[in-house]
């Protein structure tokens, strides 16, 4: 089976309480609605720092969240001198530590991760694709350069739309961009 790929680039997500403290008072606006029922791509923009350098202009993703967390590529980490782990969103288990820098304040703590490959999917699909007890599959991308990506894991959420997300680093890898197909291996 095919499914429509999304490459993630680097993002933040916040919780409410980060939010006032980077940003105050100012509305977060939608300028675009992602695939995923409810999530979007605000108007606001932050300031990733670390010791050794900085990123500048990550985008702000909403709604807001419980937690906050900065995803970041394995090449974003060299930069910023940090070794993030490998995490599914909302695991900051051992999160590197960065300072978030908005318009309005100042945020340090340890959040920052490389978030794993994934499938969103809702219940309803994962039945179809007769997914219903496997938590990882592989996938085939590619037309000029062709891989087989393991350790995709199924990301299962009550309004999720089927699309599978990888990072810039593997997207730049495989000569991979958002709308591309890749073939599920199960």
């Amino acid at each position: 089976m095919k499914v429509v790929l999304g490459i993630s680039n680097r993002h933040v997500h916040l919780s409410e309480e980060d939010y006032y403290s980077l940003f105050g008072n100012i509305e977060m606006e939608k300028v675009k609605e992602l695939v995923q029922p409810g999530e979007f791509a605000t108007n606001l923009f932050v300031t990733i720092e670390t010791p050794k350098s900085r990123i500048e202009k990550v985008r702000v993703l909403g709604p807001l969240r419980s937690y906050t967390q900065v995803e970041l590529s394995k090449t974003d980490c060299y930069t910023l001198g940090i070794d993030a782990p490998i995490r599914t969103s909302g695991d900051l288990d051992d999160a590197s530590v960065v300072t978030i820098i908005g318009s309005n304040g100042v945020v340090t703590k340890p959040c920052a991760i490389v978030a794993n490959r994934h499938l969103h999917i809702n219940h309803e699909d994962r039945i179809k694709l007769g997914l219903k007890d496997v938590n990882k599959i592989s996938i085939k991308v590619g037309n000029v350069k062709r891989a087989i990506l393991s350790d995709v894991y199924i990301k299962e959420t009550p309004n999720g739309a089927l699309e599978l997300h990888l990072d810039t680093d593997d997207g730049n890898a495989c000569f991979l961009k958002t709308g591309d197909m890749a073939e599920l291996l199960f």
